[in-house]
């Protein structure tokens, strides 16, 4: 064995090459082995790594396979291993002496230790490339991921993240969390909080958040605990997703949806449609008027769902259909003992409506006290429950309805004329259904698809004779009455067309057809079955066809008015 002690004591022995040590010894290097490429032990600076391994950092048991040969002989290989020198540690820890020992090294102590080496390589290698794989994903998956310990502080957080929350890699490893996140609202916080509380993974969406911009968005949070194999929480990891743009799809999808069920293509319908769109997000009060069974309901769903209250309740009255004793307690509440039969707290409509909509159904109809209360509750937002002096403040968006002129009523003198104001800030006319009969069809395909499922039947249309009749009618009762009408049809309809035989009586029998077709006056249904078969020049079938009836129809009735032509 061959042994030197080499001294180190200064900076400038530092750089003291490995070949030069050698060369003392009277050894010199020899050309690269293919065990020397794989252990990746060629640097000339081995040395100066052995030495800071071992001095610097306090290692022991280092190793290097070099291949030499003496200058008198063949070449051999040699092991070198370094520590601390144990005669003279005072000294090592002071100038850093170490010794090198020298040996002969057998082939198959070679091999074994080249396997090894090879070995410890390789997972070395391997366990480098999963790092470098985490570390990539971790950088390039678009989902802001957070990592915390166990007492909330950041560890670590990758690109999205940092673009999402609005900070910045270098001020958040070892901060806390609250820290970090402070102005953005914190809602992923308290997520993280209750995750690490609860050793419990957590999700939840449609967190309201703000960047250190200012700049609102919607969030999806989830935090799993990280705990080790010993069962100790290590901390925590967060995952936030952005779902900002897909909130506001959500929004205009349900903005879209909200009228799925006002039929019509007609330029009145249109021009309420867009009149509801910009009315949808306005936080003002709507007055809709319109005649009985036009859908003035069907536009009050349409305010409330297109709009940013649509998460929000949606209350409705029918304000015509109480007393004012019953009202004044539906829509303000009661407590207990306040009249007769109030045996507990009761809370009313506009608490139930607190920030979303209530509509106020007849609106035209509720007593000059409840119309003075009300106008109080719009303009204020507070008041009592029935029996109770303690305000209570909401959030409410009314919209109200009638098909009362409400105009002439204050000039009548039976409705505030400064109520009356404040409910038509903003007004949505319906027309009857006779002033858009081009709207019938669609109204009538949509009717027949929702009653096919009602009734599970598989009727495809209506016939033409029908569609006319349809066409030509005056609908007093509006929409309502149309849809009273097919579905009257649908019971007795047992095949695929409807036929005016599947209509109600009033309506097989009504006259307004000829009327609107001769331009005269009404006359008697005998009359006009008369003047019909006059038109058509005692053709039946024709007859029946300009008065929307069936051949069957026109001959039961010639018969009923003992008719003969």
């Amino acid at each position: 064995m061959t042994q030197k002690i080499l001294i180190v004591d200064d900076e400038e022995s530092i750089r003291f090459t490995f070949e030069a040590f050698l060369s003392e010894a009277g050894y010199q290097v020899t050309t690269a082995s293919d065990y020397e490429q794989a252990m990746g032990c060629l640097a000339d600076d081995d040395f100066d790594l052995l030495f800071f391994d071992i001095i610097m950092e306090g290692k022991t048991g280092m190793e290097l396979l070099r291949e030499v040969k003496r200058n008198d002989s063949n070449a051999q290989v040699i092991l070198i291993t370094g520590a601390p020198s144990v005669e003279t540690a005072a000294e090592a820890v002071r100038l850093g002496a170490f010794d090198y020992i020298l040996k002969p090294v057998r082939q198959q102590d070679l091999l074994k230790m080249t396997d090894i080496a090879l070995r410890h390589k390789r997972l070395s290698d391997e366990n480098d490339r999963c790092q470098s794989n985490k570390e990539a994903i971790f950088k390039s998956v678009k989902d802001g991921i957070v990592t915390v310990d166990e007492k909330m502080r950041v560890v670590d957080v990758n690109r999205a993240a940092v673009e999402l929350c609005g900070f910045t890699q270098d001020q958040s490893p070892g901060a806390f969390i609250r820290t970090v996140t402070h102005g953005c609202g914190g809602g992923c916080v308290e997520v993280l909080k209750e995750a690490l509380a609860t050793r419990k993974a957590l999700a939840l969406r449609h967190v309201e958040c703000h960047r250190r911009d200012s700049q609102k968005q919607i969030v999806s949070v989830s935090a799993s605990p990280l705990i080790d194999q010993t069962n100790h929480i290590n901390g925590c990891v967060m995952v936030l997703r952005d779902e900002t743009r897909l909130h506001q799809l959500e929004q205009n999808a349900a903005g879209s949806r909200a009228f799925d069920k006002i039929i019509g293509t007609s330029s009145a319908m249109q021009r309420i449609k867009g009149l509801v769109k910009v009315l949808a997000d306005v936080q003002t009060t709507v007055l809709i008027t319109g005649e009985s069974g036009t859908g003035k309901e069907l536009i009050a769903d349409a305010l409330h769902r297109a709009g940013e209250r649509s998460d929000k309740p949606l209350v409705k009255v029918n304000c015509g259909a109480l007393s004012d004793s019953i009202l004044e307690s539906e829509l303000f509440g009661h407590v207990k003992g306040a009249f007769t039969g109030a045996v507990s707290d009761k809370v009313g409509r506009f608490e139930l409506a607190d920030g979303g909509t209530i509509f106020l159904d007849e609106i035209g109809d509720i007593s000059p006290k409840m119309q003075l209360q009300l106008l109080r509750v719009i303009e204020t937002m507070t008041f009592e429950r029935l029996g109770s002096a303690k305000p209570h403040r909401v959030d409410v968006r009314v919209v109200t309805a009638t098909n009362r002129d409400l105009a002439e009523k204050v000039a009548a003198g039976e409705f505030r004329e400064d109520l009356y104001f404040r409910l038509k800030v903003m007004t949505v006319h319906l027309p009857p259904l006779r002033e858009r009969r081009e709207d019938i069809p669609l109204l009538v395909c949509h009717m027949i698809e929702k009653f096919n499922r009602k009734f599970d039947k598989a009727i495809k249309t209506v016939s033409s004779d029908v569609e006319k009749l349809f066409r030509r009618h005056v609908w007093s009762g509006n929409v309502r009455e149309l849809v009273n009408t097919l579905e009257h049809a649908f019971i007795l309809c047992n095949q695929h067309v409807i036929t005016t035989d599947h209509l109600p009586i009033e309506m097989q029998s009504q006259t307004g057809s000829i009327t609107v077709l001769n331009g005269h006056g009404k006359m008697s249904e005998a009359e006009a079955i008369e003047q019909a078969l006059e038109k058509a020049g005692g053709n039946k079938a024709k007859a029946a066809r300009l008065l929307s009836m069936s051949r069957k129809t026109i001959y039961r009735k010639m018969d009923k008015y003992n008719i003969s032509f």
